[in-house]
Parts: structure tokens; sequence; C-alpha cells
């Protein structure tokens, strides 16, 4: 490449590899994170037998912990030398194999563990590798999330990034919604008889062994697909060891909370996630208990991410010609408006419901996933806007406080989740039968909370969100200033 290139260009110049290597950080991620967005909460209340308060204020309390060790991983990612591998890639490997480990871990039923025979022991266990899994997760994001900046400076590229990541995470989440539908028994009494509901239909139950088996092999899988990660990725712009100067923490953060365009696609990535988390949760429950159809589980995914098919060849098209934002927006509305009808139709017999179900499944995903394939790149445009504003870039520090965000959106999807489980008296002893009135509640609340967080999505990024069309572009003329300005600085070098 000659000097005489533009500074986006010669950090740009993607390629196929580069664009799978990094879809496959977050296909990684998602193999076993997708443990604990679908299946760990009716794991804890079904097999471990802990009662839903307890697994309400265990998600809390470690949101709580995660304010205090994520933005240090984002200063560690900011402020430690880069080795010869680059700044953020080297994580990949560090954390490939505690990251699968741990979440083997979480799903292991040790003699002498579960509700109805060690309690106390049972939640200590399970708080404690919850806890841990976390941390380690957050090594692995914080690094990845950051890496986009690094990889490409090129807007068109990114928004490309931004489509391979979602799907890569919606690749990644696929295996466990398969593992669902081995994961049930039809319950028997002492004679072998088939046991009912009051709904008339045959109780199943979450079984250990194929729980287990499945969870190792994803996260064997997980491993593996990290480690080409870190093979397949390279960081184009190689930032200088920072210096440690008084204040300059406390100035990074400063500066995001400053920023109308990060806080508004944190709020909005916060509530993308809750929703997500809360109807991958709350379906299980909702599928098998109120359905009676657990093919529903692997039914609704692929209704909801089946849309990403067809969207991904027209997205970055589409963010070009209409802009990001405007996209978004409209998308979100249509999964908030999809939602609210299904409540409306609560009335309906739940024989003559499923497949309307579906069909309204198909139109909510693919109203999200506009958001979805997109949401990496309009963070990294924040961050953009607040370099431009401020002249300082703290990609670890922005990705670790846009990190927490979406942890707080496990947050509000476990208050959810567990409220609801509190809120229709939801039985989750060994043994247990749900009456029709607590059938009936859970398809309200099944329904009704996605409509509202989706419906406060919109807001925002119709309302508060900045960043339109016209100004991202207005933004990469400027982010061209700025690299030049750095370069002629010494504090990058360009790969």
């Amino acid at each position: 490449m000659g000097n005489n290139e533009s500074y986006i260009a010669r950090t740009s110049g993607l390629k196929g590899k580069d664009y799978l290597g990094y879809a496959l950080g977050d296909a990684a991620g998602c193999l076993v994170f997708s443990l604990v967005t679908s299946i760990l909460q009716k794991y804890y209340t079904d097999v471990f037998h802990i009662s839903p308060m307890f697994i309400m204020f265990m998600f809390i309390g470690a949101r709580i912990w995660d304010a205090i060790n994520d933005p240090i991983m984002g200063r560690i990612c900011d402020t430690v030398k880069p080795g010869k591998s680059g700044r953020y890639r080297r994580w990949f490997l560090y954390v490939a194999w505690p990251l699968g480990i741990l979440a083997v871990l979480m799903f292991v039923k040790w003699p002498g563990l579960g509700g109805e025979e060690n309690y106390v022991g049972t939640c200590i266990y399970a708080t404690i590798t919850y806890v841990l899994f976390g941390m380690c997760y957050t090594v692995l994001q914080i690094p990845y999330g950051s890496l986009a900046s690094v990889v490409t400076t090129d807007a068109g590229e990114r928004n490309k990034l931004s489509v391979y990541r979602a799907i890569g995470s919606a690749l990644g989440s696929v295996p466990v919604f398969v593992l669902v539908s081995f994961i049930y028994a039809k319950r028997t009494d002492a004679s072998g008889a088939y046991v009912y509901g009051e709904n008339g239909q045959i109780i199943t139950d979450m079984q250990y062994k194929p729980v287990i088996i499945g969870v190792i092999i994803m996260a064997l899988c997980s491993s593996l697909m990290l480690m080409l990660t870190y093979a397949l990725n390279k960081e184009r712009v190689i930032a200088k060891p920072k210096k440690h100067e008084k204040g300059a923490a406390a100035r990074a953060v400063k500066a995001l909370f400053a920023n109308r365009a990060f806080i508004a696609i944190s709020l909005a990535a916060m509530l993308l996630l809750a929703g997500q988390m809360f109807t991958q949760s709350f379906y299980l429950y909702l599928f098998n208990d109120y359905f009676n159809a657990n093919w529903m589980n692997l039914a609704s995914q692929a209704c909801t991410y089946s849309p990403m098919i067809v969207l991904m060849f027209f997205m970055p098209r589409l963010a070009r010609k209409i802009g990001k934002k405007e996209v978004c927006a409209v998308g979100v509305t249509v999964a908030a408006v999809a939602n609210f009808v299904l409540f409306l139709l609560r009335g309906l017999e739940p024989s003559k419901l499923m497949y309307i179900f579906l069909a309204l499944c198909f139109v909510s995903g693919f109203g999200l996933t506009t958001l979805v394939l997109q949401l990496w790149s309009m963070a990294t445009d924040a961050i953009d806007d607040i370099e431009v504003k401020t002249g300082s870039r703290d990609d670890g520090t922005a990705y670790s406080f846009f990190n927490f965000f979406r942890k707080l959106g496990q947050v509000i999807a476990a208050v959810c989740v567990n409220g609801a489980l509190l809120g229709m008296n939801y039985k989750y002893e060994k043994g247990a039968v749900q009456t029709l009135e607590n059938l009936k509640k859970m398809y309200d609340l099944a329904t009704i909370i996605p409509a509202i967080l989706f419906g406060l999505m919109a807001v925002i990024l119709f309302v508060i969100y900045p960043l339109s069309k016209a100004r991202v572009e207005k933004l990469q003329v400027e982010k061209e200033l700025k690299l030049k300005e750095a370069y002629e600085n010494k504090t990058i070098d360009i790969a």
C-alpha cells in the first residue's frame, strides 16, 4: 500500500478470511452463553430445584459484581502493553479453555447436590460457578468487542463485520435449541402410567444426562473455535502503549457518559438482550407447560433467526442507503407490535394458537434482526463520535461499559423471568403440577413483557440515538482526520 492512500484505506481491506474469523468469535461465545440465556434458568428450578426468588437475587448480585469487574477488564485492555499479536487477539487464547470448563461446571450435579438433598450447598455451588463463568465471559467479550475498531476503520467494512458477528451469534445460539429437543421425558408414576396435568396434557420433565452431554460437546466446540478466532483475525491499527496518566480512567468514563449516542445505543443493547433472554428462558416454560409442545422451542428459534438469512444480504446496502438508525428503529417497532398482537390473542385455545404464535415470532424476529445485524456497527460509530469530539479513544473502557449495559439487560431479564414465575406462583418442587390459572398468567406475561421491552427500544432509537445517516457520513470524514493526526503524532502504527 502506498503512503498516498487515505489512512482509512491503509487500515482496511478485509477479505473473506477476516470476516469468517471475526464471526467465529461470537459463534464461540454464544455456544456457551446461549446455555445461560436459554436452559440455565429452567435447569436451576427443575433439576437443582432452586427457588425463583434465590435465582433472581443471585443474578442481580452477579451483575453488581460486574459493575466492578467489567471496567477493570476494560482498563487492562487499554493500558497493558500490546503483545506481538496485538492488543486484543491474545485474550482469545487466554480464555478459550477456562470458559469452556466453567460452562460445564455450571451444569454438573455432583452427588449430594440438589434442592431436595442439600438446598444451601446447591445454592452456594450455583452462585460460585455462575459468577466465575460471568467473569471469564467478560475476559472474552470486552477484547472481542474492541477488536472491530482495530480490524478495520472503514464504515462499510464495519457494517459487514457487524452482520457477520450477528450471523456468528445466531449460528452459535442454534445448537442449544437442538439440545432442548432431547432433554425432556414424559413423567410416569410408580406403576409406570403417564402423569397428566390440569390441562389434560402429559407432564414432561428436564433430564440431567442429555443436558450434561450436550453442554460438554458445546463447551469443547467453543474452546476450539476461539483458538481459530485468534488465528484468523488481524489487528491493522496498532495502538502504542498508553502512559499511566493520573485521572485518565475518570476522563475516559466521563466522555462515555457525556456522549448521547453511546448512552442511547447502550440502552438499546440492554433492552435487546433483556428481551432476547426473557423469551429464550421463559419460552421453555411456556412451550413445556402451556402449549405442551417442546418442539416449539426449536421452531420458534427457526422463526426468530431465519429472517437473518435474507436480511444479511441486504442490511449493509440498506444501512448505506437509508441509514442504520432509520432501518433499525422501524424494525424494532415491528417487533413490539407483533408481540402485542400475541398478547391480544390470549383468549384462543393453545392448540389453535401455536401456529399463529410461531408466525408472529417470525414477524418479531424479522424486525429485531435489523438491529441485531447493525448493533455492533452502531456501537463502534458511537465510539468514533466520542473520539472525534474528545480526541481520545479507549475502546476497552468503552466496550466494558457497553458490555455492562448488556449485562444490566440480563438483570432485567432475570427480574422479568423470575418475577413472572413468582407472580404466577410457579411450582418448582419435584413432581409439581401447574394449575390452569397459573398457565393463563404464564401466557400473558410471556407476550406483554417483550412487547414493552421492544417498544422502549423503538423510542430510544427514534428519539434519543442521534447518529442518523447524514451524521455517520460526516463522522467518516472527521475520523480520517483523526487517524492522520494519531499516525503523525506516533500514537498508532499501521500494520
